[in-house]
C-alpha cells in the first residue's frame, strides 16, 4: 500500500470515507459523510476506577462475575442516561437505539487469568461465567440488552482512537438510518503489572447520550453541545521522516474542514499524544503549522495547544471531550490524539447548542440532509 492511500484512512471494520488528496481543502464527499451535524449530546456519565463499588454504582445483584471494564460503562451510561432524562429513550423504539464502545485493554487482565487456568488446571476449570467475555464484542453487550438497544451494538479497538471511533462510526451509522439515537463512549480496565503500558494504564469509563437536536427540544432538554470526529492514518515510517510534521499538518487540515471548522473561528486544542513519531509529527504540526495557519499571529486561536501525556488506552480523548462538553458554551475545542502505530483522530466539539463553524456548519448540516 502507498503512503497516500496508508494516509487516506485507518485500516478498521468501518473506515472513513477516504481523502482524495493529502492536504488542501477536505473533498465534499467525505465533508457530507462525516458529522451527523443533526446530533447533539444530552447527557454525559464518567466513572473512575478508584473508589468504584459495583453495589453502589449498579445495585446488589446482577454485576458480580460482569469484568470491570463492563462494569466501568454500565455505570458511565446510568450516568448519561440519568443526564438526558427520564425519558431519553421514551420516543425512540428499541430498533432505533445504538450502541458503540471503544477500549483498548478491557479484556486484557481477564485474558491473563484465562490463560493461567487453561495452562495450570486446564479449560475445564475456566469458570462459565467469565469465559464468554474472551470475546471482546461481549463487553458492551449487557448494556445493550439491559436498555434494549436493538439498533446496533459495535465495539471498537484501535489503539488509542478505539473511543473516538464509536463517536464517529455511530454517528455514521444514524445517518446512514441505521438508528437514531445513540449511547456511545469508551471503557478501560488497568492493565496488568506485566504487560507493556501498564504503569500508564487507564480504568475507567466515558458514556455520551446522542439524539436529534429536534427530539432533545421537544422534550425541554438543553443541548450540551455537538461532537464530530474524523480519523485518520499516518504510516510510523512517514511520521519519523523529515515531512513528517508536514504531512501530519495536511491530515489535520483536511480532518477540521471535513467537520467544519472555520478558520476564522477560535479553535482551542487539546493533544492526548505520547513521545512516538507519530505523537511527535502530530505535535509539532499543531504547534507550528496548523493553529498558526488558521490564526495567524494568534487573533483566533485560544492559546496553544495543551499536551495531555496520553496513556495506556482509549480513555482519556473521550474523557477530554466530556471535559470539554462541560466547559461553558463558548468557542470550539478539538481534542485530538494519535498512537505509535499511526491511528489518528480530531473530535471537534461545539459546547451548547452552537452549530459547528456557524455558517459553515449549516451548509454541511443541509448538505447531508440532501444526501440521504
Amino acid at each position: 500500500m502507498s503512503d497516500a492511500r496508508a494516509a487516506a484512512g485507518p485500516q478498521m471494520a468501518t473506515k472513513a470515507a477516504p481523502l482524495r488528496r493529502v492536504g488542501g481543502e477536505a473533498n465534499e464527499e467525505a465533508a457530507r459523510s462525516e458529522p451527523a451535524v443533526g446530533l447533539v449530546v444530552t447527557g454525559i456519565g464518567t466513572v473512575g476506577a478508584d473508589g468504584f463499588d459495583f453495589r453502589t454504582a449498579l445495585g446488589r445483584h446482577g454485576y458480580k462475575y460482569l469484568p470491570a471494564a463492563s462494569q466501568y460503562f454500565l455505570a458511565a451510561a446510568k450516568g448519561a442516561l440519568a443526564q438526558a432524562g427520564p425519558d431519553a429513550m421514551e420516543a425512540v423504539g428499541p430498533e432505533e437505539r445504538g450502541a458503540a464502545v471503544g477500549t483498548n485493554s478491557a479484556a486484557v487482565a481477564l485474558h491473563h487469568t484465562m490463560d493461567r487456568t487453561v495452562t495450570v488446571t486446564g479449560a475445564g476449570d475456566l469458570s462459565p461465567v467469565t469465559a464468554p467475555y474472551f470475546s471482546i464484542n461481549l463487553f458492551g453487550s449487557r448494556l445493550a440488552t439491559e436498555h434494549d438497544l436493538k439498533g446496533f451494538n459495535l465495539t471498537f479497538t484501535s489503539p488509542r482512537v478505539a473511543g473516538l471511533e464509536a463517536l464517529q462510526n455511530g454517528q455514521r451509522a444514524i445517518a446512514t438510518g441505521r438508528a437514531r439515537w445513540l449511547l456511545a463512549g469508551a471503557t478501560e480496565e488497568a492493565l496488568p503489572e506485566s504487560e507493556p503500558g501498564a504503569e500508564t494504564s487507564e480504568a475507567g469509563a466515558v458514556a455520551l447520550v446522542l439524539e436529534p437536536e429536534t427530539a432533545a427540544r421537544s422534550r425541554g432538554v438543553a443541548a450540551l453541545g455537538r461532537v464530530g470526529v474524523r480519523s485518520f492514518f499516518l504510516p510510523p515510517r512517514v511520521a519519523a521522516s523529515a515531512e513528517g510534521a508536514e504531512r501530519a499538518a495536511a491530515l489535520l487540515r483536511d480532518a477540521l474542514d471535513a467537520l467544519g471548522h472555520r478558520p476564522d473561528q477560535p479553535l482551542a486544542v487539546t493533544a492526548v499524544l505520547d513521545g512516538s513519531p507519530v505523537g511527535e509529527a502530530v505535535a509539532v504540526a499543531l504547534e507550528e503549522k496548523v493553529l498558526d495557519e488558521l490564526a495567524p499571529g494568534g487573533r483566533t486561536a485560544a492559546g496553544k495547544p495543551e499536551r495531555v501525556l496520553a496513556g495506556a488506552g482509549a480513555l482519556e480523548p473521550v474523557a477530554r471531550v466530556a471535559a470539554a462538553l462541560g466547559a461553558p458554551a463558548g468557542h470550539a475545542h478539538a481534542v485530538v490524539t494519535a498512537a505509535a502505530e499511526g491511528n489518528a483522530a480530531v473530535c471537534l466539539v461545539t459546547p451548547g447548542g452552537a452549530t459547528p463553524g456557524g455558517a459553515a456548519g449549516a451548509e454541511a448540516s443541509s448538505a447531508e440532509a440532501s444526501s440521504r
